[in-house]
């Protein structure tokens, strides 16, 4: 809680709490213990890009429910995060998430026990393998171009989380997005001679990345 800020008052799912004015809704939410589901959001964000579109929340005079983490804390808000409409968008969303994933590995995948689509699932009570949707392949191998990482497309769930911290390191980003629609894609920014320099030791983006679509190299270390 940022001790220079106005202190407000809200309500979430019953429970009185004091935040921040203006402090986002959802790192409000789950530093209470309240869990939302997300897959893009990190702290730092200034202006998380709700990519994801798992963290829908309910709040009172709102027509209908909105991403919690474009949301900012104001006075006498009253936000439910478990009405049914709530859920069903959530469910939704995950779901048409895991049709255009391979999620069948997960026992030989670096994540396992740690992913965030595990955790999600688990939540929403929602399987990993969507009996109902049929699953929409995409062509995409796994690019191994990085001097020292590895990108598997067909994991990764474009929360731009690895390009948000590779920027906060090194101040212009390493990694970006290409392509469109489903073709969408992490592709390496730079030179092979940029990135040999900035990323050795460094792995940032492996460790943030919550389901494992970045790994490395099995010749390479972190060092750092």
């Amino acid at each position: 809680m940022d001790k220079n800020a106005n202190i407000v008052n809200l309500i979430v799912d019953g429970k009185e709490i004091k935040a921040s004015e203006g402090a986002n809704l959802l790192r409000v939410c789950l530093d209470n213990e309240i869990y939302v589901p997300n897959l893009c959001y990190l702290k730092e964000m200034e202006h998380p890009p709700a990519s994801c579109r798992l963290c829908f929340v309910a709040i009172e005079g709102y027509p209908q429910p909105v991403t919690s983490c474009t949301e900012v804390v104001r006075e006498g808000m009253v936000v439910m995060t478990d009405t049914p409409e709530v859920r069903r968008l959530q469910k939704s969303a995950f779901e048409l998430l895991l049709s255009v994933r391979r999620i069948s590995f997960c026992k030989t995948c670096i994540a396992n026990k740690r992913c965030g689509l595990q955790k999600i699932a688990r939540f929403l009570g929602v399987k990993l393998r969507v009996a109902h949707l049929n699953r929409i392949d995409v062509d995409r191998e796994v690019d191994h171009t990085h001097p020292y990482l590895d990108y598997d497309p067909d994991k990764c769930v474009l929360c731009e989380r690895c390009i948000f911290v590779c920027g906060n390191i090194n101040k212009t980003p390493m990694l970006s997005l290409a392509h469109r629609g489903l073709n969408t894609s992490v592709t390496f920014f730079e030179s092979a001679a940029i990135l040999e320099n900035s990323c050795k030791g460094c792995g940032a983006c492996v460790e943030i990345c919550p389901v494992g679509a970045l790994t490395l190299k099995s010749h390479n270390k972190v060092t750092g």
